[in-house]
């Protein structure tokens, strides 16, 4: 991919996934404006860009405002002149369940996530239409937000309601040739590291020790750098006819997810449906098509 030219921003890249995704933005030669509120660590991340040949500056501001989501877009102009793509990765856990989660837990995470996601792509949309020359905006989902987690009410909701946003996005900015898509990765980083049945893995990685077949394709877990190549693609002009999509990355596994869709209709006969009438249909024509709720994942071969 050569992004040589392309300006990025990159959203809670100091560190993980965020930073993996700047410096291979940076490797295909797009400038990036590397984003963190702890200063020291995203000029860390700007030196392992430039250090590398790679082009980068640090913007320190918390995502979520409008007023941060501005000086990042006023910051790639000003030291590079345009903006191109834009990377919504900035995020936060206050992991606990529902009745122990208080009000500054949920609007913590749904302010970085949810708001930040938002803002963001607001003034970046302004900003590239402005241009008139097209752009990709790609926006950071979870597994959680597909299916749900225990003990993460807050970051389910920002989650599923990026993707919502990703496919509204979609069609308002198609015809200003801008695409939008959300990827859902997986990978070892803080934010994972306390997940139990992913703890050998990273203890694994930790170790410097290779990841089993098992984890890196059924799991679809692996390093940040695994899941960089997606976020490089969908910037890329080779993605410019796909727009909407929610894609999932993770170790050596790759895979589009389906949107919400209806499993099972029944139409009633012009009376519509009384509670007796549908606790009669339910066993035979509904029960058997519910879906599932949180991962269904694999047990590890023994």
């Amino acid at each position: 991919m050569d992004l040589s030219g392309k300006v990025a921003i990159v959203t809670g890249s100091g560190r993980g996934l965020g930073l993996a995704y700047a410096q291979e933005l940076a490797r295909a030669g797009a400038a990036v404006v590397v984003n963190d509120v702890d200063s020291d660590v995203a000029q860390a991340a700007v030196a392992s860009i430039t250090e590398a040949g790679g082009t980068a500056v640090a913007e320190v501001v918390p995502v979520g405002s409008s007023e941060a989501a501005q000086a990042l877009v006023d910051r790639a102009v000003e030291e590079f002149g345009r903006l191109d793509i834009l990377v919504n990765n900035a995020g936060i856990l206050r992991d606990t369940t529902l009745w122990k989660m208080s009000d500054d837990d949920f609007d913590a995470v749904i302010t970085t996530h949810l708001r930040g996601t938002f803002t963001c792509t607001r003034a970046a949309a302004v900003r590239m239409r402005e241009q008139g020359e097209g752009g990709r905006i790609i926006c950071v989902g979870s597994p959680t937000g597909q299916v749900g987690n225990f003990g993460q009410t807050n970051y389910a909701a920002a989650k599923a309601g990026i993707v919502g946003m990703v496919r509204t996005w979609a069609m308002e900015l198609a015809r200003a040739g801008i695409t939008v898509n959300a990827i859902v990765p997986v990978a070892a980083t803080s934010m994972t590291e306390t997940v139990p049945f992913l703890k050998p893995y990273i203890d694994a990685l930790q170790a410097g020790e290779p990841l089993p077949p098992f984890a890196r394709q059924q799991l679809g877990f692996g390093t940040p750098q695994d899941a960089a190549g997606l976020v490089a693609f969908l910037a890329s002009d080779a993605a410019a006819g796909i727009s909407g999509q929610a894609v999932g990355i993770g170790g050596d596994r790759l895979a589009l997810w389906s949107h919400p869709a209806e499993v099972v209709v029944e139409f009633a006969d012009g009376t519509g449906w009384s509670a007796d009438a549908i606790a009669q249909i339910w066993p035979d024509r509904f029960a058997g098509s519910q879906q599932t709720v949180g991962q269904q994942l694999p047990e590890a071969p023994q």
